[in-house]
């Protein structure tokens, strides 16, 4: 599996997940709607950022997959941190 591949599935797990907490969210507290609006940001950037490494070459791309990196990494632990103060 390609470090692309590898992180196109993580996306798709974290948009999946996105999708069940922003319904929790909605529907929950507003503290959490704050920081769920930081998030969204977040997203839109890694969003972003995935279209940009598709149209870039190789080397370049490579930055970019270390960045889209980060921020999965970062949107999963935030996301984890979302679902446990829904419980």
């Amino acid at each position: 599996m390609t470090e692309l591949s590898r992180q196109q599935k993580a996306v798709e797990k974290l948009r999946q997940e996105r999708d069940e907490l922003r319904l929790q969210v909605h529907l929950g507290r507003a503290e959490l709607q704050e920081e769920w609006q930081t998030l969204e940001h977040k997203w839109e950037t890694l969003e972003a950022r995935l279209a940009d490494a598709a149209g870039e070459a190789r080397e370049a791309s490579q930055d970019i997959g270390a960045a889209i990196g980060v921020l999965t990494d970062e949107l999963g632990h935030a996301y984890r941190r979302i679902r446990d103060k829904l419980r």
